[in-house]
């Protein structure tokens, strides 16, 4: 239902709405003095970089050959849709040090998010209750 959250456009369009924000409430800032536009300039500057990370992570952190490395095992065990699924939530997730550095055997958080992500990737709906 809110997949859309997670398309690359809709965190583009994200920062560039916040970076208006800010940009208005430090004009508005300058004009009237008033101490709240500090408190919203601070709390977008916070949003924004909220949004940034999973893009940065996606993008920045991982690099072709590790990306490409990560898909060729799990291609082994799956299908390719099921792959890309599985690691676009990787990429956005994890920087790539973080995954490296994890013991995916034993690590709780991982196996939540694995399991969550596996459901996810399989289509199979647990729902919200």
């Amino acid at each position: 239902m809110f997949a859309f959250y997670e398309s690359d456009w809709f965190t583009i369009t994200l920062e560039i709405l916040f970076l208006l924000f800010i940009i208005y409430d430090t004009k508005r800032y300058f004009e009237t003095k008033k101490r709240e536009y500090l408190l919203n300039i601070a709390l977008t500057i916070g949003f924004f970089f909220w949004a940034l990370v999973p893009f940065y992570n996606k993008y920045y952190s991982w690099q072709d050959i590790d990306k490409s490395s990560l898909m060729t095992s799990c291609i082994t065990e799956h299908n390719a849709s099921y792959c890309k699924c599985w690691d676009d939530k990787v990429f956005k997730e994890y920087s790539f040090e973080d995954f490296k550095s994890l013991n995916r055997e034993k690590d709780g958080d991982y196996l939540e998010f694995a399991s969550e992500v596996d459901n996810e990737c399989r289509g199979i709906d647990t729902g919200w209750f």
